[in-house]
């Protein structure tokens, strides 16, 4: 597209099907690498990725030309099957439908990506949902609680 100059930046964010503790440790860096891969792939940019052993977090900056739908699609697609074929898992590794998508200005980069990379101090003082759910909030996003998660019972 000649003559169209954007910079949007977007923090996805999705959890394991059933908000299960499957991410591992010993691989999820390889994960990481995997997904900045796809998105690379899609010709789009990361700027951090990181997580906890039930969710993930991406800040991206996306072209205009792209479907943040597909992009996310995209990466679950592709990097469940790759976790499935690697065996990191007994049984089927799933992402759970759905995911957030929040826009920042290029300003509050370095604090969104500082969020990001400390998610495992972030998470010894809130739960992935209470982070959700304030996520949610601070955007003005209207939901229904019962529909946020497929929760195991």
């Amino acid at each position: 597209m000649a003559n169209t100059y954007t910079k949007i930046y977007i923090h996805i964010v999705f959890s394991v099907k059933g908000r299960q503790n499957l991410i591992q440790k010993t691989w999820k860096e390889e994960l990481y690498k995997y997904i900045c891969g796809i998105v690379n792939r899609n010709e789009q940019k990361v700027y951090a990725i990181g997580g906890m052993a039930d969710h993930i977090h991406i800040l991206v900056s996306i072209k205009p030309n792209v479907s943040i739908s597909d992009l996310v699609r995209d990466i679950k697609a592709n990097s469940s099957k790759w976790i499935n074929d690697k065996g990191y898992i007994v049984g089927k590794f799933l992402w759970q439908e759905g995911f957030g998508a929040f826009s920042y200005a290029q300003s509050q980069l370095d604090t969104v990506i500082a969020y990001i990379d400390n998610q495992e101090i972030h998470h010894q003082k809130k739960t992935f949902k209470d982070e959700y759910i304030d996520l949610l909030q601070k955007f003005n996003i209207e939901y229904d609680e019962k529909y946020l998660f497929d929760w195991i019972s």
